[in-house]
């Protein structure tokens, strides 16, 4: 009886241990929204007093809480891969274009070396194009919104090229935030007015959604001279920047496709219905994310932040336990709460940089949106996120990445 004693006693300390862990539960409480970034910044730039006072009424959301956490939010603790400086999309929805444009940076200086700031409104400006000729086309059945997807951006490369920030920015000389609040506004009731009159003249259309984008944005450039040569939108991504928009592809986990098969992303901002998704299960989803990083390569990224466990003043996305404890996360988990809608396809990132704590992996994620600035403006935390593992397999959904980092899976297809 004694020999059986002692590993008995072992076992119940290691179950008791174990229960302890399953047994932990987070907490959440209400918080008062408080004006951030976004109101102090972006929205005083475009002279919006009366918004901001608006914004300072009571607002209380349930969140969780972070404090006594030991959370990984210093940037220098991750071990990262060469990006520009985080910069603000201002008061736009192009979230999908600037994580992108990022993400494109980072392949430039991965393949040549070289470090270079692209322009992300030449980019948004030809989506609009290609949004109002859909909408044409489709007699106003089509998407038109501020909204798209990753992979817009390599469509838009293929079709028109890219051209250097320095080229065209497409902001006016007195403002620092990008504002297509009203551009948007203008360009959606002409449209309303071409549907409501039954006047699809597509060539009309297109001249005068890009009248209105040159009075907001300026004109983007068909010719530019870049460090003494004369370039063309497309010959300078040919020609200098040298990137192939066939080599990049998108991954995607949903249990509503079949898994290992190309499927479309049925989201509203893939409003030309790409079926260019290759999707696989969570499992290798994750495998994929977590050898890309550590190769080397980074990722446009894109799901969710509307959780309540999603904090920008820690800056931090983690999964509390009375939403779903860590155990419990699975493709069932995921596909549940994309089709009961409480995960939404929000927000584009560029996800740059890798830890591991306590044998997960958190995630550096460079970030263009207003949340992610509201703490010091000096800080190199200042523009990022930083997601743990939970919150990449439940929340995000899809990443584009080079296929040199996919190689053995693409063979599947």
């Amino acid at each position: 009886m004694k020999k059986i004693i002692l590993p008995m006693l072992i076992l119940l300390f290691a179950f008791s241990v174990a229960n302890a862990q399953i047994q932990k539960k987070d907490k959440g409480n209400f918080k008062e929204y408080e004006p951030g970034f976004y109101q102090n910044s972006i929205l005083k730039d475009i002279r919006a007093v009366k918004e901001i006072k608006e914004v300072k009424k009571v607002d209380k959301r349930f969140q969780m809480d972070h404090s006594g956490l030991e959370l990984p939010n210093k940037n220098d603790l991750y071990k990262k891969e060469w990006y520009n400086p985080a910069i603000s999309q201002g008061n736009t929805g192009t979230c999908w274009c600037f994580s992108t444009t990022s993400f494109f940076e980072s392949e430039i200086f991965r393949l040549s070396g070289k470090k270079i700031k692209l322009s992300e409104i030449f980019t948004v400006y030809w989506e609009y194009v290609e949004k109002a000729r859909g909408f044409v086309q489709s007699r106003g059945k089509s998407e038109f919104s501020q909204g798209s997807e990753g992979n817009a951006a390599t469509r838009m490369y293929k079709k028109y090229g890219i051209v250097p920030w320095e080229v065209y920015n497409g902001l006016p000389e007195e403002r620092k935030f990008h504002t297509h609040a009203q551009m948007y506004k203008e360009m959606r009731t002409y449209l309303n007015s071409v549907k409501n009159q039954n006047e699809w003249n597509e060539k009309l259309v297109l001249s005068t959604i890009k009248d209105i984008m040159n009075f907001y944005m300026g004109e983007p450039p068909t010719e530019f001279g870049y460090k003494g040569v004369q370039y063309t939108p497309k010959s300078f991504l040919k020609d200098y920047i040298k990137l192939n928009m066939n080599d990049y592809v998108e991954i995607l986990s949903y249990m509503q496709e079949p898994y290992w098969e190309k499927v479309e992303y049925k989201v509203p901002d893939n409003w030309w219905h790409s079926k260019e998704y290759y999707n696989v299960p969570l499992n290798v989803y994750m495998e994929i994310l977590k050898k890309a990083i550590r190769k080397g390569y980074t990722m446009s990224i894109g799901g969710d932040v509307s959780e309540a466990g999603f904090d920008r003043g820690t800056q931090c996305a983690i999964i509390p336990s009375f939403d779903i404890p860590s155990e419990f996360i699975d493709e069932n988990a995921r596909q549940f709460r994309f089709s009961n809608r409480t995960t939404t396809d929000d927000h584009g990132m560029h996800l740059v940089g890798f830890l591991n704590k306590d044998g997960k992996d958190w995630y550096l994620i460079k970030d263009s949106s207003s949340g992610s600035r509201n703490n010091d403006e000096n800080a190199p935390e200042f523009g990022f996120y930083f997601f743990s593992e939970d919150y990449v397999k439940l929340k995000m959904m899809g990443f584009t990445v080079h296929k040199d980092a996919v190689k053995k899976i693409l063979k599947k297809f």
